[in-house]
């Protein structure tokens, strides 16, 4: 009972985790769309592919739906409550 719980509480954590990464690129996409960024900060490079690298396969699905009103495009929001309801499902699957 005990190690259900735990391996249910790490997947809840990893669900957690990628929904940080997927807002922290949606954010730092909004800043570069301001005009902002460091052209040779090579740590800062690093961690933006990463983020774009982690984010964008999964924003990707969510972008091909038709969620863009005007200027404004919903599929980031859908992609994290979506991200978020399976994300529940799923760890209340493995929970005892």
């Amino acid at each position: 009972m005990q190690a259900r719980q735990e391996i249910a509480d790490f997947v809840a954590a990893l669900f957690f985790v990628y929904g940080l990464c997927v807002i922290a690129w949606i954010v730092a996409s909004f800043v570069f769309a301001l005009g902002v960024r460091v052209p040779y900060n090579r740590v800062a490079n690093a961690v933006l592919d990463f983020l774009r690298d982690v984010s964008e396969p999964f924003l990707r699905i969510f972008r091909r739906l038709p969620l863009r009103i005007g200027a404004f495009d919903f599929s980031p929001i859908v992609a994290l409550l979506v991200l978020r309801f399976v994300g529940g499902i799923i760890v209340s699957l493995i929970a005892p």
